[in-house]
């Protein structure tokens, strides 16, 4: 086999053996991550995610259940001090 043949697949070879390595260190670190995740303390569980306002004024969508979802929607108004950023 020609020498420059033999040198390109020799390349290729090694650019394959280099990308596989690279994704297995990325799956171990991904394992590994998630070990970390499942060991946290129960508060954390807890965790409470404030509601996020459908408008800029920081009013909420709210949808009559009687008349359907595709109806008629409404607004309803949100405390002066819950501005949204």
């Amino acid at each position: 086999m020609h020498p420059e043949f033999l040198r390109e697949m020799t390349a290729q070879r090694g650019r394959e053996m280099r990308t596989q390595a690279h994704h297995a260190r990325l799956a171990r670190l991904a394992k590994r991550v998630a070990r970390r995740g499942r060991n946290l303390p129960d508060e954390t569980v807890g965790l409470v995610i404030p509601a996020i306002p459908d408008y800029v004024d920081g009013s909420f969508r709210t949808e009559s259940a009687s008349t359907g979802p595709a109806v008629e929607q409404t607004v309803s108004e949100a405390p002066a001090a819950h501005r949204a950023a």
